[in-house]
């Protein structure tokens, strides 16, 4: 949205949060309430669309999951592993969940990683 300052200054805002900093402590009530007249507008066609697309669906679906994961992550930590496949299944989630990118150079992945391997590899072994 493009406001005139009082002082006939044209800016661009994209938010309630802008339009305040643009402001300052200044009354412009009736710029102010314009603006959110027409934010508010906007917000509700926005709202409207990500319901009608599944979009809000997916947010919720996919804040649930992370949700999810997050508990069987807390889970992984408090629960004795007993076996060697159950140490390896620990490190492959704190792999999967905490690595910045597949093949991260930076410590501590490569020794997990490292850590990982050899587990499984004892684990064929005695196998």
């Amino acid at each position: 949205m493009i406001v005139r300052l009082p002082k006939g200054q044209e800016v661009t805002v994209h938010s309630i949060e802008a339009l305040n900093e643009v402001l300052g402590k200044e009354p412009e009530m009736a710029l102010r309430e314009k603006a959110e007249a027409y934010f508010a507008m906007y917000q509700a066609r926005w709202n409207a669309a990500a319901e009608e697309t599944g979009y809000t669906a997916a947010l919720r679906a996919e804040r649930e999951a992370g949700e999810r994961a997050a508990d069987l992550l807390e889970a992984f930590s408090t629960t004795p592993a007993t076996t060697l496949a159950g140490v390896a299944g620990k490190l492959d989630a704190v792999l999967r969940e905490g690595e910045a990118w597949q093949e991260c150079s930076e410590f501590p992945w490569p020794q997990i990683r490292s850590a990982l391997s050899d587990l499984v590899r004892i684990a064929e072994v005695s196998g």
